[in-house]
Formats: structure tokens, sequence, C-alpha cells
């Protein structure tokens, strides 16, 4: 059976609550980076605005930020990009009576719940077993490959691996990978193991470590720099395997989010925090499913930037899926504390997940 999408609901705005409710106010931005009193703050979920008799969708939406009238377009903006004069969304009400309705209940899913108040086992932990959401995966794989948008975060643990690191490598040559979201660490190491076979120093497939191996990554960061970009050091030194490689054979967009603790750093990885943030929207923007993995940081950085919807080209409002994968329990469900609740959380080693991934999408 083919794998098929939750098809939207949209709100009934012929209900006389929503029928009836005012337009939206807005208010000018009293300066640069600064909100009107009262301003309205997005959510995951989509949003819709009342302006002039017409509710109005906010297409590009993400948690946290505040929404701006453009015209006949609703923006989402981060407080540090708004405008003095820009006209701004003000409202707390979410229930339409001021003119903004969110709407939580969009793709509608069956969880087989029995109605009970109390039952066993319902968060994500060890001890669940994820073999129903794998074949799902596969599936949703399958899909967005030819019909979606794959994003990826990954940590540096990821790329500690031979085996992981090749079958990622043939994710991406096989179509399964549309961009890369990342720190200095998963490109250094991957580089490292495609240059000298070690990452962190360690055999990438035997896990002994290397005399002198410590210097390894350095070696490596410091040889990159001298070819001045990644693309450059790979075709000078012959790299033909690793994650980054593949990315850059296959033209497959990453960005590298730079952190106070990077060495180095790689020359594409970005010193300015929110030139990062600005980059990861960009591919955020894109993406109908994303799938993070053994990074904490990037994994909380990537949901709050994630809404739990898509508007496509041709207007359709699509379900966007993400899933949590760590060895952490307490890193998985991070995500929902902070209020990403459309993500899904995966327990386990993360370079075992990428293999059986790999191995899962050929089934």
């Amino acid at each position: 059976m083919s794998f098929q999408l939750i098809e939207y609901v949209a709100p009934d705005f012929s209900l006389p609550a929503l029928a009836n409710a005012p337009d939206a106010t807005t208010l000018p931005a009293p300066m640069d980076g600064v909100a009107p009193e009262g301003y309205h703050g997005t959510t995951i979920f989509p949003e819709y605005f009342k302006v002039g008799g017409r509710w109005l969708l906010c297409g590009e939406s993400r948690m946290d930020c505040v929404t701006v009238l453009r015209g006949d377009w609703v923006d989402a903006v981060e407080f540090r990009n708004l405008r003095a004069g820009d006209k701004v969304f003000v409202g707390r009400a979410e229930d339409g009576s001021q003119g903004i309705y969110v709407h939580a209940s969009g793709f509608p899913e069956d969880a087989g719940a029995n109605g009970d108040v109390f039952a066993f086992r319902q968060g994500r932990s060890r001890e669940t077993a994820f073999s129903i959401d794998y074949d799902h995966l596969y599936e949703l794989l399958r899909h967005e490959r030819d019909h979606g948008n794959i994003l990826w975060v990954m940590g540096p643990a990821c790329a500690f691996d031979h085996d992981a690191r090749q079958a990622f490598a043939n994710l991406i040559a096989e179509g399964y990978v549309h961009g890369l979201l990342a720190g200095n660490a998963l490109a250094t190491h991957d580089l490292e193991g495609a240059y000298l076979g070690t990452a962190l120093g360690q055999d990438i497939y035997t896990q002994r470590s290397r005399p002198m191996g410590h210097y390894n990554h350095l070696d490596t960061l410091n040889r990159v720099r001298s070819y001045g970009s990644i693309a450059k050091f790979i075709e000078g030194e012959g790299i033909d395997n690793g994650i980054i490689h593949s990315c850059v054979k296959h033209r497959i967009p990453f960005v590298l989010g730079g952190s106070i603790r990077d060495d180095g750093p790689l020359p594409e990885t970005f010193a300015d925090v929110y030139a990062a943030q600005d980059a990861m929207r960009a591919c955020v923007r894109r993406a109908t499913t994303v799938i993070c993995m053994a990074s904490t940081l990037h994994t909380i950085a990537t949901g709050n930037m994630t809404p739990s919807f898509r508007v496509l080209p041709d207007g359709t409002v699509r379900q966007v899926y993400f899933y949590s994968v760590d060895i952490s329990e307490f890193a998985v469900n991070k995500l929902a504390d902070r209020g990403s609740l459309s993500a899904k959380g995966i327990v386990t080693n993360a370079q075992d997940f990428i293999v059986n991934v790999y191995k899962g999408v050929h089934r």
C-alpha cells in the first residue's frame, strides 16, 4: 500500500464565531527590533488572520515570531528582523475573537487511543518499541524522495562509524536527502574520516586509537583551511567518500552552524549565530520532513523554527513530519517540552539508526 499524507482539514470560516469575528488589529513596530505591546506570538500550527473580511493564512510560520501584514500576505518575522513601522498583528486570543485563529486540529490522526484516562507507557523511552515508527518512516521517505523535501540534522556522532557514513552517503546519492544542517564538528570529523580514516583520532571502523590521533581533526581542519573551501579540499585531496563529499558531489545544500567551542573552524562554518539561523531557516522553509539525530543543540534550534505544516506552491497545505533521534531520552523528549508537539521521538544509537534506515528504504 502506497504512502498517503494526512489530508488537511481547514477551519470552517462559515461558523458564526469566525464569520462574525472582527478584523485583526495591527500596530506599527515602534522601533527596529521591537514589537508593539500586546503582539501576537506564533506557534507551530497554521494561523489565520482576518484582514478586510478575509482570513489569511500565515504561510511560512515558525514558533516564537511576530506576524507582520505586508499587503495581502502575513509574514512571520523574528523580533531581530522587525523594522520600525512594520504592521504587527496584536492580540493574545487565538479563538478568532480578535481576528486571529490558531488551527491546532488541521491534521486529524487516529492514534489508536481507547479513551482511557490512565494507560501505561505513553511516553518515548528506551523501553518503547519503535518497529511501527521505522516502518512508517521507510514509507514516508520513499514518498518524500519524489514528492517532498527531506531535511536532515546531524550531530558529530553520525560521522564516527564507517557503516553509518557510507549508509548516509548512499541515502544522499539515492535522493533521500535534500538538505543537511549540522555544526562544525560533524563536517570536520566526516572529512577527517575521508582524509585520514579516523574520527577524533579513532579508526572509523575498528574504533582503535591511532598514534598521535588527537592531532588528526586539527590536521584535517588546517588542510581544508589551506584550500579555502571544503569543495576545493575534496577536489585537491581526491576525497571520494563520506557525508560531506556526497553533499558536494550531488549539490545538496548544507549549513554548518558554528558554536563557541569550535576548533578551526571549517571555512564554510557560520561564525555569526544569527547568520547561521537565517541559513538554517532558508532550508527549513522548503522541508516537508525533518529528521534530527544526535545533536540536542541543533535539534532544538531546528524544531523551534519548523512549523507543523507547509504550504505548497499550488496552495495545498500539508503536514510536516519531524523526527528526533538520540540515545538520550532527555534529548528526544526535550522538543515536546519546548512546544514542538508534532515531533516523533526514537531512542536509539544514531549510527545504527542511519544504517537501519538505509536498509529499510530498500525493503
